[in-house]
């Protein structure tokens, strides 16, 4: 853990808070730090509910959308979380040209697709179940697979996986 304000303790998964103070702003870089642990490289994530909750704590106080990609291994373990694309309060351009050429940089096998809804509500629009779709697509045709896209708001995440709109 990089965050100065917390030290690991002997027990696993609890730290000891080494600052008397601390703010509701170290507390999200925390927890959002958390979330990328949890992501990181070489973690399994075959668990849609832990994956879920990672993406809403790194994605869901942006102020503008994020499109993020989390690339995977053949047993799909974490190979990396990659911010790919920002835009604006309600829109974000994705090139699938980018995302395959993240994905065959590295030698991904699979990978889960998010990104937020800046307004708080976490329903797929049309353009985002397109854009699965698109991805979906053309990832296919070099062999990776596309497990997932969440959408991620304040009030929770949408699986578009769980929804079949993939």
């Amino acid at each position: 853990m990089r965050y100065h304000k917390l030290k690991a303790s002997d027990e696993p998964g609890v730290y000891i808070m080494q600052s008397p103070k601390v703010t509701e702003a170290d507390i999200l870089t925390m927890a959002n730090q958390f979330a990328r642990q949890r992501l990181a490289k070489g973690r399994e994530l075959s668990n849609p509910d832990t994956v879920q909750s990672q993406m809403q704590t790194l994605l869901q106080d942006y102020e503008h959308e994020v499109f993020v990609v989390v690339l995977l291994d053949s047993r799909l373990r974490s190979i990396g979380v990659h911010e790919m694309f920002q835009g604006t309060l309600d829109t974000t351009t994705v090139h699938p040209r980018e995302v395959v050429k993240l994905a065959l940089k590295h030698n991904a096998a699979a990978l889960i697709m998010a990104h937020n809804h800046p307004s708080g509500d976490p329903t797929p629009s049309s353009s985002d179940i397109q854009l699965t779709k698109h991805l979906k697509q053309a990832l296919a045709l070099i062999n990776i697979r596309v497990l997932d896209h969440i959408v991620v708001a304040a009030q929770g995440c949408t699986s578009l996986a769980e929804k079949g709109l993939m």
